[in-house]
């Protein structure tokens, strides 16, 4: 089994075991994997609060086919600006304490602030890195599950699509924003991207 997909699994069970035996929350907290792997990603991204930090990390700024730097839906909210390491994007691995991309919220005045990490994985990179079921073929890699962490499944986005990269999974988590729509939600409404100079809204 994966570690990810122990880490998962250890989280499931350690939630059924709270609800069986009517823990106190504070217990269950200190019983769950994923709420620990949350803490380690604050702690190991923390520094990225730094823009600079962050650049001399590898990370870079990410522009879409259309060249809209701060990512936004209308009616949904926006995710923000990316800062992306590519290197991190070209490996299958999925590590909490190494997210591939950084997001950042505008402040309004010109200014970003850390909001949410990202983790990206691409598709055929993943898939060919599970070990499929006996039934499944290796080749085709049929029904491969998607990657997950801190207990959620990472959404699917198809090709072609905005950033011209192949069939991907991502998941973004939002540590350090309140997200009112989720913590693992895609979108956040009290995300704005303005001043325009940030990029066209899509």
């Amino acid at each position: 089994m994966k570690p990810l997909r122990k880490i998962a699994a250890a989280s499931a069970a350690a939630a059924a075991l709270c609800a069986a035996q009517a823990v106190t929350a504070s217990a269950c907290d200190e019983q769950d994997p994923a709420a620990s792997f949350t803490a380690s990603a604050r702690s190991s991204t923390a520094k990225y609060h730094s823009l600079t930090v962050a650049k001399k990390a590898g990370y870079s700024i990410l522009a879409d086919t259309a060249g809209i730097r701060c990512i936004a839906e209308p009616g949904m909210g926006a995710m923000g600006v990316h800062y992306v390491k590519d290197d991190l994007v070209k490996d299958p691995a999925i590590d909490a304490k190494e997210p591939e991309a950084l997001v950042y919220a505008p402040d309004g005045q010109g200014g970003l602030h850390l909001a949410a990490l990202e983790y990206v994985v691409i598709q055929g990179d993943w898939n060919a890195h599970q070990i499929p079921p006996p039934s499944l073929s290796v080749a085709t890699h049929e029904n491969i599950a998607p990657p997950m962490l801190f207990g959620h499944e990472f959404n699917f986005t198809d090709a072609p699509n905005r950033y011209d990269l192949p069939p991907f999974y991502s998941l973004h988590v939002w540590l350090w924003k309140d997200n009112p729509a989720g913590t693992v939600e895609m979108w956040n409404p009290s995300v704005h991207c303005d001043p325009p100079a940030l990029g066209r809204k899509r």
